[in-house]
């Protein structure tokens, strides 16, 4: 297969749906073997049976035996993304700790120890890329422990950047996405609030999966690109 990736291997660590599964097939089609991991390997398996390209592991983010096994089994990567979260919302006197802890654990810490057992496998040309999002950049009640863990994502990546140096590190900051994400709000109530983002927002609009996938490519092919957090977020910390 041809392709900006072709013959590298990437590592994509999240669910069978949504911003991964794009991410998954945006890499394969650009020439890349794509592992996709996650908690529950045989739904991973079962979302990707018969694409060709794509193979599937089981890795915890919280866990980091599984994160040493899973680098001992892939053996060398080429760039490796996570896109696993655990938000915890709510105002701060409803912030269960426990929630906020899985939050960094996910988000943060996970990737930090993703980063520690990769980084002797992964070539120098390689990157890591990291999910933050529009909660760091656009403040806002109810939000506060998804805009520090987010915070902290961005500062990561930043510092992966420094000390993995030649391998990059950079994040994405996605803004309001339509994926599977918002359906607890209800079939109404996800329109609305839809409606509303993407009539205040720059671009007009609300974001797709496949709109963070492109920009994930591009931080995985651009190298001259590192320490960078790619805001696709539609203008929103603007409104």
């Amino acid at each position: 297969m041809t392709g900006p990736l072709r013959d590298e291997t990437v590592l994509v660590i999240g669910r069978g749906g949504g911003i991964a599964r794009a991410i998954v097939i945006a890499a394969r089609d650009a020439g890349a073997r794509v592992v996709a991991a996650g908690r529950d390997q045989q739904a991973l398996a079962d979302v990707y049976a018969g694409e060709p390209g794509i193979t599937t592991e089981a890795v915890d983010l919280t866990d980091e035996a599984a994160i040493a096994a899973l680098g001992k089994r892939l053996g060398s990567v080429d760039h490796a993304v996570s896109t696993a979260s655990a938000r915890a919302r709510g105002r701060l006197a409803d912030l269960d700790p426990d929630a906020v802890r899985l939050s960094f654990d996910t988000k943060v810490i996970g990737p930090l120890l993703l980063a520690k057992h990769l980084a002797p496998r992964i070539s120098e040309t390689g990157s890591f890329t990291l999910f933050s999002g529009v909660a760091a950049a656009k403040i806002a009640v109810g939000t506060l422990a998804v805009a520090i863990t987010n915070g902290a994502a961005d500062i990561l990546a930043r510092s992966l950047a420094l000390e993995l140096a030649p391998v990059r590190g950079n994040a994405i900051s996605p803004g309001v996405i339509d994926t599977g994400a918002w359906d607890a709000l209800g079939e109404q109530g996800k329109a609305d609030y839809f409606a509303d983002i993407g009539a205040r927002n720059p671009a007009r609009r609300i974001g797709t999966a496949d709109d963070i996938a492109h920009a994930v490519l591009f931080a995985m092919t651009s190298t001259f690109l590192t320490g960078a957090t790619l805001h696709i977020d539609g203008g929103e910390p603007l409104t």
